[in-house]
C-alpha cells in the first residue's frame, strides 16, 4: 500500500497562482518576510514528518488503542516518543504567539500543516490541535498571571490542553451542566463534577495537562449565563514554574469508541480540583467559544485530511487493480480506473478535496487579515467572513469528508472492508468529525439562525457580492466558462434560498427544517467559486496542470453542482412535511 504523499504540489499552485500569497503577506504587518518559498519549505518539512513519523503509527495505534491501568493512561506504542519529537522539532508552536515562545507564522501555514497531520494520523493530531485551542482561550480571556504561568509551555506543546464541557446530562445544551466551583478565598476554586468525552484528557507524554472546565459558582443563576470557565492543571505549578503536586483530577474511564482509537477520550473526575477562573465569572461560554470556534475550523480540516489520504490510496489501488473488460470489450483484465463508476467515485472525492483546500486557504487568509491588517475596516470585514464560514467549513468539510472516505473504501471492493488495507479505519475515524465540537446539525442551525441575520443580512450579501465580482473576472477566461456559468446558477439558487430563510425567520421550523440542506447548498456554491478561481489561473500553465484542473472543474460543474437544483427544490417545500408526523408515531 503506497505511503501518504503530502500534496505540496497542489499547495504550491494555490499559494503561488491562486492566492498570490507573497502579496497577501506583504500587506500584513509582522508577516512581511513570510514568502511562498519559505512557506513551502516549512510545509515540505512538515509533510515529511507526517509521512515518515506519524503515518507509520496510524494503523498500529488504531489496533492497540489506549489503556487505563491503576488510574494511569497509556497511549499506543510509539505515540509518546513521536509527540516528544513533534515538540522538539517546533511543530507545536508553528503559529503560536512569539510573546510566549511561538513562531508566529501565518494561520495559512497552520491550517495546511493540520491537514497533513490529519491525513497521516488523525488521533495524534488532536493533541496539538486541542492544545492550540486552549491556548487561544487563555490568551484572549485569562489574567496576565495565568498567561505567564501556562502559555509558554502550552505554546511549545510541552504541556497539552483539553476542553471539558460535556456531561452525561449536558451535551449541546450546556445550560444543564452541574459541575460546581466553590471559591477557596485565595482567588482559586474547588471544582466538583464529572465530564465525559474529554479528548486528550490525559496521556503518558510527561509534562502537564491543562483542563479548561465549565462549571457553576454557588450563586450562579440557572441557564448559560451562570456558567464560568476555569483552568485546572493535572499538576499544580510552583512559583518557579516547576511541576508540583498532583491536582485532584482523575480519569474515571476511557471511552470505547468507533474510531480514533489512538486518542485517549476520557471520563474525567474533578474531585475538589483546584482551578482558577478564566475571564469574567458568569461569562464562561464567551471564553470557551474562543476555543470552540478554533476547534470547529480544525475539525473541518481533519476531515479534509482524511479525505485526501483516503482518495490518494483509492486512486493508487484503482490504477493497479485489474478487473473486468475494457469499454470496447477487447482487453481483459484492465485497471479498474478505466471503469466509469470507479472514475466517478474518485473524481467526486478529488473535486471536493481540491476545492475545500482552496477554501480553507482563503478562510485562513481572512483569519490572518482579521488579526493583522492595518485597516480596521478590513479587519472587521475579514472577521465577519471567518464567522460566516466557520460552520460551513466544519459542517460541509466533514460531511463531504465522510462521503469521500466511504467512496474511497468502495473503490477497494471487499478489500476496503478488511482492516489490513486501512480504508475502514478512515471511515471510522472521520465519522467523529461530524459529531464533536458541535454536531453538523448544530453547525447548520448556527449558519441559518445566527450567521445569516448578522448585520441584518448584510454580511452574507457582502460575501455573495464578492463571489459575483470574482466570477465576472473568471468568466472571460475560456477554460473557466463552464464552471463559472454553473457556479453563477448555483449562486442564484443560494441567494433565493437565503432570502426565503431570512423572510421566514419568525417561524423557527423554517430555519430548523432548512438548515442542513442550506449549508450544503452554501458549501457547493463556495466550492464552485474556488474551482472557477483555480481554473482561471491554470489556463496559462503547463499542460498537465491545466488539463487536470479543467477536467476536475468540469466534473464538479456537471456532476456536483447539479445537487444545488435538488437542494433548492427541497428548501422551497418548507417545513410542513418535516413537522406533520406526530412524534408518538415515529
Amino acid at each position: 500500500m503506497p505511503a501518504y504523499n503530502p500534496p505540496i504540489g497542489d499547495i504550491a499552485f494555490l499559494l503561488t497562482e491562486v492566492f498570490d500569497f507573497d502579496a497577501v503577506m506583504q500587506s500584513l504587518p509582522g508577516h512581511e518576510e513570510v514568502d511562498t518559498e519559505f512557506a513551502l519549505s516549512i510545509l515540505e518539512e512538515g509533510g515529511r514528518f507526517c509521512a515518515r513519523v506519524l503515518e507509520p503509527l496510524n494503523r498500529s495505534a488504531d489496533e492497540q488503542g489506549c489503556k487505563l491501568e491503576n488510574g494511569v493512561v497509556s497511549t499506543p506504542e510509539g505515540i509518546a516518543e513521536a509527540y516528544r519529537s513533534f515538540v522538539a522539532a517546533g511543530w507545536g508552536g508553528l503559529s503560536g504567539d512569539v510573546e510566549f515562545g511561538g513562531q508566529g507564522l501565518p494561520r495559512v501555514l497552520q491550517i495546511l500543516f493540520d491537514e497533513m497531520l490529519s491525513s497521516a494520523n488523525m488521533s495524534f493530531g488532536l493533541f496539538p490541535g486541542l492544545t492550540r485551542g486552549a491556548v487561544e482561550a487563555i490568551a484572549h480571556h485569562a489574567s496576565k498571571d495565568l498567561k505567564e504561568k501556562y502559555l509558554p509551555n502550552m505554546t511549545s506543546g510541552e504541556w497539552t490542553g483539553a476542553m471539558a464541557l460535556t456531561e452525561a446530562s449536558a451535551g449541546t445544551d450546556l445550560s444543564l451542566l452541574s459541575t460546581r466551583a466553590e471559591p477557596i478565598g485565595d482567588g482559586s476554586y474547588r471544582l466538583q463534577g464529572t465530564k465525559i468525552f474529554i479528548s486528550s484528557g490525559d496521556h503518558d507524554f510527561g509534562g502537564n495537562v491543562i483542563h479548561l472546565v465549565l462549571a457553576r459558582l454557588p450563586d450562579a443563576p440557572k441557564g448559560i449565563k451562570g456558567i464560568s470557565l476555569f483552568l485546572a492543571p493535572k499538576f499544580l505549578v510552583n512559583d518557579d514554574g516547576s511541576l508540583g503536586e498532583r491536582n485532584s483530577i482523575s480519569v474515571g474511564s476511557l471511552e470505547h469508541k468507533m474510531g480514533i482509537h489512538g486518542q485517549p477520550t476520557c471520563v474525567m473526575n474533578y474531585d475538589g480540583a483546584t482551578g482558577w477562573v478564566v475571564g469574567e465569572p458568569g461569562r464562561g461560554l464567551n471564553a470557551m467559544f474562543t476555543m470552540m470556534n478554533a476547534e470547529r475550523l480544525f475539525v473541518g480540516i481533519q476531515a479534509l485530511g482524511i479525505a485526501e489520504a483516503a482518495n490518494q490510496k483509492a486512486a493508487n489501488y484503482a490504477r493497479e487493480r485489474l478487473q473486468g473488460r475494457s469499454l470496447d470489450g477487447i482487453q481483459t483484465p484492465v485497471p479498474i480506473i478505466e471503469h466509469p463508476d470507479v472514475r466517478k467515485m474518485l473524481l467526486s472525492g478529488r473535486s471536493f478535496i481540491e476545492a475545500a483546500r482552496a477554501l480553507s486557504i482563503w478562510t485562513a487568509i481572512q483569519m490572518d487579515s482579521a488579526a493583522r491588517h492595518p485597516d480596521p475596516k478590513m479587519r472587521e470585514r475579514a472577521d465577519g467572513f471567518v464567522a460566516l464560514l466557520t460552520p460551513v467549513v466544519k459542517g460541509a468539510f466533514t460531511d463531504f469528508g465522510l462521503e469521500t472516505a466511504v467512496l474511497s473504501q468502495q473503490v477497494f471492493g471487499g478489500h476496503g472492508y478488511i482492516r489490513e488495507w486501512g480504508m475502514e479505519q478512515f471511515v471510522r475515524d472521520v465519522r467523529i468529525t461530524q459529531i464533536y465540537e458541535g454536531t453538523n446539525g448544530v453547525q447548520a442551525m448556527d449558519l441559518v439562525s445566527r450567521k445569516l441575520p448578522m448585520e441584518d443580512g448584510a454580511l452574507v450579501l457582502r460575501f455573495f457580492e464578492l463571489i459575483k465580482q470574482e466570477l465576472q473576472a473568471t468568466s472571460v477566461v475560456p477554460a473557466s466558462e463552464r464552471i463559472t456559468k454553473a457556479t453563477e446558477e448555483a449562486l442564484s439558487r443560494l441567494e433565493r434560498s437565503t432570502r426565503a430563510i431570512l423572510a421566514g425567520s419568525a417561524d423557527p421550523t423554517v430555519a430548523g427544517s432548512a438548515a442542513t440542506d442550506y449549508l450544503r447548498l452554501f458549501a457547493l456554491t463556495s466550492f464552485g467559486w474556488m474551482w472557477a478561481k483555480m481554473v482561471s489561473k491554470a489556463d496559462n500553465m503547463d499542460a498537465p496542470i491545466k488539463c487536470r484542473k479543467v477536467a476536475l472543474a468540469n466534473f464538479f460543474a456537471d456532476r456536483m453542482l447539479p445537487q444545488t437544483l435538488a437542494l433548492e427544490s427541497a428548501l422551497n417545500r418548507g417545513p410542513r412535511s418535516v413537522m406533520e408526523l406526530d412524534s408518538a408515531l415515529f
